[in-house]
């Protein structure tokens, strides 16, 4: 992964909010169209690991494919939700900031901000 890398979603305000916020700071970040290019499994266990959160936490809850999905069951596997995740690439919370090894995720979009010190 580059050093810093932005999942965007140019439809969201709060993804726009902190890319403006990161420009404003002389960071330019590469975008990922995350809805274009769904990141695969694999990166979605490594944006896990950096986000230290459990796969659930990365999930959008309000999208319709979390219903049809029945991901609301608290039983279902992390595996299950990531391969969701990649198939279905609304299902993924956003932004998700990545700078020098670390990640977070931009809500409220002041948070990416925590991955300049």
């Amino acid at each position: 992964m580059p050093a810093a890398r932005l999942y965007h979603n140019p439809r969201c305000s709060k993804s726009r909010g902190a890319l403006e916020l990161l420009r404003e700071r002389g960071i330019e970040p590469e975008i990922r169209a995350y809805l274009d290019t769904s990141p695969g499994e694999d990166e979605l266990r490594q944006l896990v690991a950096m986000l230290d959160v459990s796969p659930r936490a990365l999930l959008r809850t309000g999208e319709a494919e979390y219903r049809e999905l029945g991901l609301d069951d608290a039983s279902i596997a992390d595996d299950r939700i990531i391969a969701a995740m990649a198939a279905h690439p609304r299902l993924i919370e956003r932004p998700i900031f990545v700078n020098g090894g670390r990640a977070v995720i931009g809500r409220p979009p002041e948070r990416v901000l925590d991955l300049l010190d």
